[in-house]
C-alpha cells in the first residue's frame, strides 16, 4: 500500500494531461469555444441604460441607438486584446457597418485620445465608467461584440477579438438570416 502511494502524483498528472489533451481535441475539431459562454440576453431586449456619450457627454439611452442593426462592441483602453481588434472594427465601419460602443470601466481622457489615433468606428461610444451597464449586458470581460438587430434584440454575442475569420464565421450568417427575415 506504501508503494501505491507514491504513484498517486504521476496517475493525478496523467488524468490531468488527458483531459487537456481531450479538450484541446476539441478545440481544434471546432467542437468546442472556451470563450463561448451562454448569454442571458440572447434573443432578449437590450438592457435600458442612460449614460453619457464619451465625445460630448449627451446622455444616450436605449432609444437614441436602435432602430436599425448594429453592433455594439465593448472595449477599453486597458484591454490589450482591444488593441488588436479596433483596425478591423474600423475596417467594418468602413465598409458601412453601423457600430456602437460601450467604453467599460475605462478613463474617458484616454478613451477619447485612443479614438483619435487609432481612429474613431462608432456611430456613438456610451461611457460606461462604473460599469453598470456592462453588468446588465453580462459582460464578462472585453472586448465582448454584441449583434442587436433593427428592434432592440440581442441576436449574437461574441467574447474576444473580432477580425474577419471569425466576422465571416459567426456573424455574417447571423446577418444575412436576419435580412432575409425582414425581407420576408
Amino acid at each position: 500500500m506504501q508503494r501505491f502511494k507514491l504513484f498517486i502524483p504521476l496517475l493525478v498528472f496523467v488524468a490531468l494531461a488527458a483531459m487537456f489533451f481531450g479538450v484541446e481535441r476539441r478545440v481544434q475539431r471546432g467542437e468546442y469555444t472556451p470563450t463561448d459562454l451562454p448569454s442571458a440576453l440572447l434573443n432578449r431586449p437590450l438592457p435600458d441604460f442612460s449614460l453619457p456619450a464619451l465625445d460630448d457627454g449627451r446622455l444616450l439611452s436605449k432609444a437614441d441607438i436602435q432602430g436599425e442593426l448594429f453592433l455594439l462592441n465593448v472595449w477599453a483602453t486597458w484591454c490589450p486584446t482591444c488593441h488588436y481588434e479596433h483596425p478591423f472594427l474600423v475596417k467594418l465601419a468602413e465598409q458601412g457597418v453601423k457600430i456602437y460602443s460601450v467604453d467599460y470601466k475605462d478613463n474617458a481622457e484616454a478613451a477619447r485620445r485612443w479614438l483619435v489615433e487609432k481612429g474613431n468606428p462608432y456611430v456613438a461610444t456610451i461611457f460606461d465608467e462604473a460599469g453598470n451597464f456592462g453588468l446588465d449586458l453580462g459582460v464578462t470581460g472585453a472586448p465582448e461584440t454584441y449583434l442587436v438587430d433593427s428592434s432592440g434584440i440581442v441576436r449574437f454575442r461574441y467574447q474576444g477579438a473580432l477580425d474577419q475569420q471569425i466576422w465571416d464565421r459567426e456573424f455574417a450568417p447571423i446577418i444575412a438570416d436576419l435580412a432575409g427575415e425582414a425581407s420576408q
